[in-house]
């Protein structure tokens, strides 16, 4: 007995560690908005994503230049036959050796945020050096060739040098820049100094293509911070369906365990209350009827028939609360049986006729002949029915009306019709009266409140047999509400009428 109160009590309690994992979560989710939206280039917290990337592209391009320079030096030495274009590949070689160097070590160290900025400058710092050494190529010189040859094949190979650097630089601001504008000052000297055409011509495109390529390179940076943006957006959409996943896991226990509760509350409850309702209901009647003896005193022969009517309508309230929590936990069953539908009405008028007696009302009742009977829970059906005629005696005032019908529907089905010419419902708070504890003001203001159960359990009832339940009221005419059982539920059904008038039933119409 002790484990099921602790496992019933470790069930409500919160899971706290999941609660903090939301909070950090969200403060994630919170940051990378803040992120996202930064303007003006590409946000700071991509920086490092970009130099991750840079890395990665280094590695990958290990031997682009290598290659490049080793192109170029051998192209050279075949044209002009100069041992210096040697030297200064191996000066080359050299510099591009310390750059993955570089890059290695940022590899294995990590770069983060703290970080980020000095690996940047380190990087860029290699590039210049890569620079100086394209610069001492552009520095070279042929005295042996003839021609624009020489000059061809210089600035042919420092285009395409520029190309190579800044495909492999494209994730590092400003690589390109670095790289190269050592070697566009030479060739602007070189210019000045020896304003020959074809010097003249590559100071004069090698600039060009630089301002070309960084244009084009803040470009393919911009929209690859774009494409990490949309990544981190994702990643942050799905971490906030974890949170909003988790939390309504969270809620969604938390009111299965509440409707548990509930049900375990009402189960006690109905036990715990009826056992001395039907004491009090039994000896109040036993005093009211005087079968031990006469009450001397006539007072009290007037208060024990208080004590039953208040016991009885406590007890019926009791049931309408147990029946509607029965019906929203699925463990409403139908006990279906043949019924019919005329009798059950005939009974059920002939409950409330004291009732109705005493508030001097008239029942009027029209049923159809002949009707054959339909497959339903009787009490249930019974209990539909009651409840609809208690409401009407309830809320029709002294010398009314109360019609009861009973007949077939246009698709073959049956059908129980009960109006009153009472205060009515107002058509705004039509919707209230229907939901469970829901009451009108009409009601409010009635010396016999309920609970407001008695409507929302006749729906689902008539739901559980697939009929359906309607209501038309108006203020101050009347209220008449319609109980509907399908045709199916008919054991022997007759075929639809065709005629508009004929398919549905009788109603009054409060127009």
């Amino acid at each position: 007995m002790n484990t099921g109160v602790s496992t019933s009590t470790d069930k409500i309690i919160v899971d706290k560690s999941r609660s903090h994992r939301n909070k950090a979560v969200s403060r994630a989710v919170r940051a990378t908005r803040e992120r996202l939206q930064t303007t003006g280039g590409v946000s700071p917290g991509f920086e490092r994503e970009m130099l991750n990337l840079h890395l990665a592209s280094a590695m990958q391009n290990a031997l682009t230049v290598p290659l490049v320079v080793a192109l170029v030096a051998g192209v050279g030495v075949y044209l002009t036959q100069e041992t210096g274009l040697i030297a200064w590949a191996l000066l080359a070689l050299s510099v591009h050796a310390i750059g993955l160097i570089v890059v290695r070590r940022a590899r294995g160290q990590g770069i983060t945020a703290e970080n980020a900025a000095r690996w940047q400058r380190r990087f860029l710092i290699a590039q210049a050096l890569m620079g100086i050494a394209w610069a001492a190529f552009a520095l070279q010189d042929c005295g042996a060739c003839g021609g624009v040859a020489f000059p061809f094949y210089k600035g042919s190979s420092l285009l395409v040098a520029l190309a190579v650097t800044a495909a492999s630089t494209l994730m590092l601001r400003h690589a390109v820049l670095f790289a190269f504008v050592p070697t566009v000052l030479v060739l602007a000297t070189a210019a000045i100094l020896r304003p020959d055409p074809a010097t003249i011509g590559m100071a004069a495109i090698i600039p060009a293509a630089l301002v070309f390529l960084l244009f084009m390179t803040r470009r393919l940076r911009h929209t690859s911070a774009l494409l990490l943006s949309f990544k981190s957006e994702k990643d942050d959409l799905i971490a906030e369906l974890e949170v909003a996943k988790s939390m309504s896991d969270e809620a969604r226990r938390r009111a299965e365990e509440a409707n548990l509760a509930k049900s375990r509350f009402l189960a006690s409850m109905s036990h715990e209350l009826r056992t001395p309702l039907n004491a009090i209901l039994g000896f109040s009647e036993v005093m009211s009827s005087e079968i031990l003896g006469p009450l001397e005193n006539p007072v009290y022969k007037e208060y024990t028939t208080d004590i039953h009517r208040s016991g009885q309508h406590l007890l019926d309230l009791i049931n309408e609360i147990l029946d509607l929590s029965r019906i929203e936990a699925g463990k409403y069953d139908l006990s279906e049986d043949t019924v019919h539908l005329v009798d059950i009405a005939e009974d059920c008028i002939g409950m409330v006729q004291l009732r109705a007696g005493a508030k001097n009302l008239t029942i009027q009742q029209q049923f159809e002949t002949g009707m054959p009977a339909v497959w339903a829970d009787e009490k249930a059906m019974r209990q539909v029915v009651l409840n609809l005629l208690s409401n009407a005696v309830k809320f029709t005032p002294q010398g009314g009306e109360i019609f009861v019908k009973a007949g077939w529907t246009a698709g073959g089905g049956q059908y129980v019709s009960i109006r009153d010419n009472g205060s009515g419902i107002p058509e705004e708070e039509i919707p209230i009266v229907l939901s469970a504890f829901g009451q009108g003001s009409i009601a409010i203001k009635s010396a016999e409140q309920g609970t407001g159960l008695g409507l929302p359990i006749v729906q689902a009832i008539l739901a559980k047999h697939n009929g359906e339940f309607i209501l038309k009221s108006k203020l101050r005419e009347g209220t008449e509400v319609i109980a509907i059982l399908p045709a199916k539920r008919v054991l022997q059904s007759l075929p639809a009428v065709e005629e508009i008038e004929a398919v549905k039933p009788r109603r009054r119409s409060f127009a």
